[in-house]
């Protein structure tokens, strides 16, 4: 774990989030501020854990650290927005609601939304930075929890399986159901899908 250290930065928020790449479904976004006397074991990028593991440490970074929050943005906004910007509002959500103002963000990947306090973009920060990690934690389990139970109402797509993600399985299962209104419009091989 490679740590940073700011000077003045006390409060640190991690930011991550999950569910850019799927066909359907919003995108999930955490921000987590760790405590630093509740060090927690065995943070790192949440798709290198089991889906176990993964469960265990999204309740022990709720009960431990010192203020964490879940946010999206929605399918409607994922499709006016365009999914990086959707992502970045996202981002901004989960960042403004947390029960503590951080002093310094930390955003994984290469660009951040605009926090209205210093933030740094980390790449790899999911592997690098307890905060962004326990935050991928927070926003995968949130939303691969959602995916199966989506996949309650709409068996015929697999969704507890590949999570919305363009697999040849869900794909075929696209072109053989149609899509309905979990779907990204935006998306090519949704859109694709969808002329007729």
């Amino acid at each position: 774990m490679l740590e940073f250290t700011y000077p003045d930065a006390t409060l640190i928020a991690g930011v991550d989030e999950v569910g850019r790449g799927p066909l359907c479904g919003d995108v999930v976004t955490a921000a987590v501020i760790l405590d630093p006397n509740k060090p927690i074991k065995g943070l790192t990028d949440s798709k290198k854990l089991t889906e176990k593991k993964r469960e265990q440490l999204f309740d022990i970074i709720k009960q431990d650290a010192l203020a964490w929050n879940i946010a999206r943005a929605s399918v409607d906004e994922i499709d006016k927005l365009n999914i990086l910007h959707a992502t970045m509002l996202a981002m901004q959500r989960a960042v403004t609601g947390l029960s503590i103002k951080p002093n310094f963000v930390l955003v994984d990947g290469n660009r951040c939304p605009n926090f209205g306090v210093q933030t740094q973009a980390v790449v790899k920060g999911d592997l690098l930075v307890a905060e962004i990690s326990a935050a991928s934690i927070l926003a995968k389990v949130t939303r691969d929890r959602e995916m199966v139970e989506l996949d309650k109402l709409y068996p015929q797509y697999g969704l507890a399986k590949h999570k919305g993600y363009p697999t040849k399985a869900h794909l075929a299962a696209i072109e053989q159901h149609g899509i309905n209104h979990l779907y990204r419009k935006s998306f090519a091989p949704v859109k694709k899908l969808t002329l007729f």
